[in-house]
């Protein structure tokens, strides 16, 4: 039996830096570390996956946590799925053949061009239609891309269990993307591939989620904990 503590990463930047944590997004993570300090929450290994803002996230708790945490292994499976390669090949068809969708779209890059800064528009710090509409249109295969499928992708992130090296009662950091979470909570709970973008889209930054595995199967333990977060305003999606 191990449990993996899925850690989705902490506030990140803007749209055009979005792959950096923000100063709020480094005191969520090492918030997070002095938790698991706290509570006397041992781990045996830790992982991450390559994307800058998974990094930094895994840096800033461990420097919270303190001596005795477990160095952290680098694994490209734990990484969300690429956003703005789905801007640059899924929308310009879909602006071409759906007029609302463009509507939408050339509304979100006015926002980009005139806001004053990180602060300003909210269009930093919300999941915009537009976002939903390009990634439904990912997991449908609705257009041409060359990336990652949704299909791919999903068994990407599940596969990254089979190279993790544990033993009875270990506890496994994890530190990765809403996404992938919701993907290992969805297998868990045994739901519908269209539902898991539902969980991905509640899940706080820097929040927790404990997947046990015994004996080959998931039960979800924890989803989306924030004990850390004390204060609303330390509490954000986005």
């Amino acid at each position: 039996m191990s449990n993996l503590y899925l850690i989705r990463h902490g506030q990140a930047g803007t749209r055009d830096a979005y792959d950096s944590l923000s100063d709020l997004g480094r005191r969520q993570s090492q918030l997070l570390g002095h938790y698991f300090r706290s509570q006397d929450i041992r781990f045996k290994s830790s992982f991450c996956g390559e994307m800058c803002r998974q990094q930094q996230t895994a840096r800033e708790v461990k420097a919270g946590y303190g001596d005795g945490f477990p160095d952290v292994v680098v694994d490209s499976g734990w990484s969300e799925f690429d956003l703005d390669r789905m801007y640059r090949e899924i929308a310009p068809p879909m602006c071409a053949g759906n007029a609302e969708f463009r509507q939408e779209y050339e509304a979100m890059r006015q926002q980009l061009r005139t806001c004053r800064g990180e602060h300003d528009a909210g269009v930093h710090r919300r999941w915009l239609p537009c976002d939903t509409a390009v990634v439904n249109a990912w997991i449908r295969n609705d257009y041409p891309y060359a990336g990652e499928s949704w299909q791919q992708f999903q068994k990407r992130v599940a596969a990254c269990h089979s190279r993790m090296s544990s033993s009875r009662h270990d506890n496994v950091a994890v530190f990765t993307s809403a996404t992938p979470i919701a993907i290992w909570a969805g297998l868990a709970l045994d739901i519908a591939d269209e539902r898991v973008m539902k969980i991905a889209g509640v899940l706080h930054n820097a929040s927790l989620t404990i997947v046990q595995i015994r004996d080959e199967r998931l039960r979800l333990f924890m989803l989306n904990a924030t004990p850390h977060l004390v204060s609303k305003d330390l509490r954000t999606f986005r």
